[in-house]
């Protein structure tokens, strides 16, 4: 599996690689795409291909093999041959009429579960106007056939600016050089915590460093924040307001440090208790 380097980091450019990494792997990203929605707008939970996944779940599938990371800047650059451009809108064009075929099949499907109260008001209006013999002929093949022919696709309804992945023919350089400090304490914190089988994410907006949780994020919430420290000492205040942080997000506070003994995790609830 290739990852493609932007911005300092890996991107991917393929559903089935995203979904495996995914699904059987617990690296999660962040779909950073556009698809084309004239009416609603953009939205970040309509975000699309490519998938941007942070250094560190980036150095970690390097770290692990499941995942090589390549610099096509070089090869992207140069302007496509004719023959090049040729294949990419042959390309474009299946993916329009997939899109096509797909509304259509839907729109079929649509018209089936209303069939038969279609094809009595067709019946009915035919019969108002005196059109007796064509109110007979009126069938639910022949409502359905005329709702294929008369089916019109519009190209504002595409999703153009959805990505697929890069030509099949094209250059790259392995890149080789790590994206972040191996040896840092976040890092292999973040590791550690994925060898245990969590799903993690970034918790900056949390005020922590990780967010953890015991299942896939587009089901579960997040059930722990997790601090690094440096060291196993912290300042009163400091562990008083993350504890605290951690009650008004409804989250468990882990603490994350180093000492002899390894990578070590102490959980802290917040009591209260009335006398």
């Amino acid at each position: 599996m290739y990852l493609t380097l932007f911005n300092g980091t890996g991107y991917t450019f393929s559903i089935t690689d995203y979904m495996e990494l995914r699904m059987r792997h617990r690296i999660l990203g962040v779909p950073v795409g556009t698809a084309n929605n004239k009416y609603k707008g953009w939205s970040p939970q309509d975000a699309a291909l490519p998938v941007e996944f942070s250094k560190f779940e980036t150095q970690l599938l390097l770290d692990k093999g499941l995942a090589l990371l390549v610099d096509k800047s070089r090869s992207l650059s140069i302007s496509p041959s004719a023959q090049e451009i040729k294949y990419y809108k042959k390309m474009f064009d299946s993916r329009i009429d997939g899109q096509k075929n797909a509304l259509k099949s839907e729109k079929l499907k649509e018209t089936e579960r209303y069939l038969a109260k279609i094809v009595m008001g067709k019946r009915n209006k035919l019969l108002k106007l005196g059109l007796v013999n064509e109110a007979n002929e009126m069938t639910a093949e022949k409502v359905l056939k005329e709702m294929a022919d008369d089916f019109k696709f519009e190209m504002h309804n595409t999703l153009v600016e959805v990505p697929g992945e890069h030509l099949a023919k094209h250059s790259a350089e392995l890149y080789v050089e790590p994206l972040i400090d191996i040896s840092g304490l976040k890092y292999r914190i973040f590791c550690d915590l994925w060898q245990k089988n969590k799903f993690i994410t970034s918790g900056e907006s949390f005020g922590a460093d990780f967010l953890v949780y015991s299942g896939d994020p587009l089901i579960y919430h997040a059930s722990q924040i997790v601090i690094v420290l440096e060291d196993s000492v912290i300042r009163p205040l400091e562990f008083i307001g993350k504890v605290r942080l951690s009650v008004i997000v409804n989250k468990s506070c882990i603490f994350a440090y180093e000492d002899n003994n390894g990578i070590c995790y102490q959980t802290v609830n917040w009591s209260s208790y009335m006398k």
